[in-house]
């Protein structure tokens, strides 16, 4: 198996949305986002397979040097061989990586968040510094991309906590931030308990709203020039923003039973969303060479 098989087998089996909005990037881009998710994943899985502790920060750390191996042209991991030719071509930052990796293991020594400023550090690290990555993949002009790529990040991360609060209960991390659960009435318990009451829905339709109005504030930062360049980002918007939809519809019922999306609807998604940028942006090729 090639290092690309290996990415590319890691991120198909994750099940994971983003998989879909990679299915429409020219090869290149499409091999270099697939060796960063794969990278992501296998961090990510570090944290949430290993049940001691201990035996995590050594993997962690084994893979900080992995990364110093990387960018010294020396990889290992089939993960990050396949990173290699990507990462002059794509100027992707070494501190960038290292990052992700101290939000991995954030993880290990917080299992809760007194305000929304800490969890927005974690949220930062674990989410929208993969996003910072991956505009250096697709390309962009203007920097206001990069405010984008940041928030969109925020955007995705919160959604992810939202549609992943059982099982993150169930590992003893909770990414909840204390001060909302006390404005709203709700403890601990309430999260321990499989059931949704009033106080519960009411928290969970704030952080809702709290992460629509991340992905609001990214595309408004996201320049037309842009656009059709991170399409990839906005697929994958639309399918957490139909997730979202979904799990408020449900009545926020996340704590009785995991809400997600088919693979064919997000596929689906995929292919109109791309659909969609793909018509905008020849309508708007067109306009600037009647110009």
């Amino acid at each position: 198996m090639t290092p690309e098989e290996y990415c590319q087998n890691k991120t198909a089996k994750s099940g994971s949305s983003f998989y879909y909005s990679f299915l429409f990037l020219p090869p290149e881009q499409r091999m270099a986002i697939t060796a960063l998710y794969a990278f992501c994943r296998e961090v990510d899985d570090v944290v949430d397979e290993c049940n001691e502790p201990e035996i995590a920060i050594n993997k962690l750390a084994w893979w900080r040097n992995e990364i110093n191996n990387l960018f010294n042209g020396q990889p290992q991991h089939p993960v990050t061989q396949a990173l290699e030719p990507h990462i002059q071509t794509f100027n992707l930052p070494q501190e960038y990586f290292q990052e992700i990796i101290d939000g991995m293991e954030m993880d290990l020594t917080i299992s809760c968040y007194p305000t929304f400023k800490d969890l927005s550090l974690y949220c930062y690290r674990v989410a929208s510094v993969v996003g910072l990555l991956s505009v250096e993949i697709f390309g962009y002009e203007d920097r206001n991309t990069i405010k984008y790529a940041h928030n969109l990040g925020m955007a995705f991360q919160l959604t992810n906590i939202l549609r992943d609060i059982r099982e993150d209960m169930m590992r003893g991390r909770v990414y909840m931030p204390e001060d909302d659960m006390n404005t709203f009435g709700v403890n601990i318990h309430d999260l321990k308990n499989p059931a949704t009451n009033k106080q519960l829905q009411d928290l969970l339709r704030f952080q809702i709203e709290r992460a629509r109005g991340y992905y609001q504030k990214a595309f408004e930062y996201l320049p037309d020039s842009d656009r059709y360049k991170q399409r990839c980002g906005i697929i994958m918007a639309e399918i957490y923003l139909k997730l979202l939809d979904e799990i408020e519809n449900d009545g926020c019922r996340v704590l009785e039973h995991r809400i997600r999306l088919t693979p064919v609807r997000k596929l689906w998604i995929a292919w109109k969303t791309a659909r969609r940028e793909k018509r905008y942006n020849k309508k708007k090729q067109q306009t600037i060479h009647a110009q």
